[in-house]
């Protein structure tokens, strides 16, 4: 599948350079479960890591404006319900 089909994230703004929607989209997040469908605690240690580098870089896109909880957007979905 070529890169830009793959509904990656574009930095430092964290939307997806496919679809123009906040990153992780749909389409993202379909293929984050696929590829961590045996590894649950995987998929959560990756989006976490992620979380922390999309932080740093809208931090410094945006200097001074406090950022949302970034959590719900990048790990709440993929968590055991």
């Amino acid at each position: 599948m070529p890169e830009r089909r793959k509904h990656l994230p574009s930095r430092p703004s964290w939307r997806c350079p496919t679809c123009g929607i906040l990153w992780p989209c749909s389409a993202a997040k379909l293929r984050l479960l696929a590829e961590y469908r045996e590894d649950r605690p995987g998929l959560l240690a990756h989006l976490t890591a992620v979380q922390e580098e999309a932080t740093a870089d809208l931090t410094t896109l945006h200097p001074g404006v406090a950022l949302p909880d970034l959590t719900p957007r990048f790990v709440g979905w993929a968590e055991a319900r």
